[in-house]
């Protein structure tokens, strides 16, 4: 995500920190050279333009030239300009007022709609609240059936109308029967084309009048740049827009529609899309984007990930399994479970300030994982318990089973065996202790296996 962009801008600064001191033409040459990285990611020209006016603006006062570090302090006003640029603050998500709060989602086809739809159900419903999912797009084909399939993988009801109801209708009598059930949260699914055209924003504004939405929110897909943007525009020209959601945006290496949105429709960015499974939803935070734009990692987000993916019962099994010595590979293989909850292994390691492929040397093997559990799954209970007891008869039973090598586990039983010998020097504390050492023991191994 954003790594192209991300990449760029590292360069520039890196050479930028690396003078003793700075001219009004050294900051100048750098953010010519950031206007360029910005365009190739696809942001807006304008929006380019005057961004890095700004910066100049604040970057070439004696207060910095003259300071102790004026390269960081250019990347201090960088930073400061990302923040400002995509909105300064993550946007409140509005679900008060008359019960079911209604949110309706809106796009163009292809955006990732119906996915969304799935994924904010979800997202309301670790919340507390109890989402209804409305099937209101009657002309792509299957778009019901593909609503229905997610609701279900959800555990969200879904609401269809017999065929031939209009999408108003099927709106109205969405809401009702959501009310009936007790739920109080309606999420809309509506019909997109593949561009705007006059018979789909009037139908999209029948709709809006209708039910009466608090949230309307567009879908866009992050990998249009630019063109997100003056999509959002558009729709929100007709339509009252409470805010976007960027979909996949684990896909967009370049980063314009996250930095043109905001300026371009005046529209706020409230969630974006980072994978494919119904849990990749995540708040857009626009501190916390800038940070991982300019390398600085995302702390913040990958904690949160952490404490909703470990268990606090099995953290608590851990602790004591940590006094006593007692640590399996079973309980390795759970804890390299719960790293697979948080997203993938790139996307975690993208969320560490300084962290990138580059310096990784390589790319990252989320199959590695995959492997690994084999491995483990291919044991014996008794293995698993006492892998000391796996010799050479047993380890060439268990690759041969598992699909692997002989070589990858001999390093999985040699990093186990270190890991274990490691941790249980430790003594955790508290839960929170416990949570945080399962964590460094399951990001520690799949580096080991590519």
């Amino acid at each position: 995500m954003l790594e192209s962009l991300s990449s760029a801008l590292d360069d520039i600064f890196r050479r930028l920190r690396g003078r003793g001191a700075l001219s009004p033409g050294n900051v100048k040459d750098a953010l010519g050279e950031v206007r360029k990285a910005l365009l190739a990611a696809d942001v807006n020209f304008h929006v380019a333009k005057e961004f890095v006016k700004r910066v100049e603006h604040h970057a070439v006062g004696q207060e910095v030239l003259r300071s102790i570090s004026p390269g960081q302090q250019v990347v201090k006003i960088v930073y400061d300009e990302l923040v400002r640029l995509m909105g300064s603050s993550a946007s409140t998500f509005a679900l008060d007022g008359a019960m079911p709060a209604v949110v309706m989602l809106v796009g163009l086809q292809g955006s990732g709609k119906t996915t969304a739809c799935g994924k904010l159900a979800l997202f309301v419903k670790g919340k507390g609240r109890h989402p209804h999912l409305v099937a209101a797009d009657v002309y792509r084909p299957a778009a019901i059936d593909q609503l229905e399939q997610i609701g279900r993988q959800a555990g969200v009801p879904v609401f269809r109308s017999p065929e031939g109801t209009s999408p108003v209708n099927i709106a109205r009598q969405g809401v009702a029967a959501a009310r009936k059930a007790g739920d109080d949260v309606v999420i809309l699914d509506t019909a997109g084309r593949l561009n705007i055209d006059e018979e789909m924003m009037r139908e999209l504004e029948a709709i809006s009048a209708e039910v009466k939405p608090q949230e309307t929110l567009l879908v866009v897909d992050a990998m249009t740049g630019q063109i997100a943007a003056e999509v959002a525009r558009d729709f929100g020209r007709r339509l009252d827009l409470t805010g976007v959601i960027l979909s996949k945006m684990d896909g967009d290496a370049r980063g314009g529609a996250a930095l043109s949105v905001r300026e371009v429709s005046g529209k706020p960015i409230k969630f974006i899309s980072t994978g494919e499974t119904l849990d990749a939803l995540d708040v857009f935070h626009p501190d916390r984007m800038a940070n991982r734009i300019l390398g600085m990692g995302d702390i913040v987000s990958l904690v949160e990930r952490a404490q909703a993916a470990v268990n606090q019962e099995e953290a608590r099994e851990l602790e004591k399994k940590l006094r006593t010595r007692a640590f399996t590979l079973d309980d390795f293989l759970g804890q390299l479970q719960q790293v697979k909850k948080m997203g993938p292994l790139d996307q975690l390691l993208g969320m560490l300030p300084g962290m990138n492929r580059e310096l990784l040397g390589a790319k990252v093997d989320d199959k590695a994982l995959g492997r690994i559990e084999a491995m483990i799954h291919s044991m014996t209970r008794e293995e698993r318990e006492r892998p000391e007891i796996i010799n050479g008869g047993r380890r060439r039973r268990i690759s041969t089973g598992s699909g692997t090598t002989v070589q990858e586990l001999n390093r999985l039983l040699k990093q186990f065996d270190v890991m274990r010998k490691m941790l249980s020097k430790h003594r955790p504390e508290s839960k929170a202790t416990a949570a945080a050492m399962s964590q460094k023991l399951a990001n520690v191994s799949p580096r080991r296996f590519r």
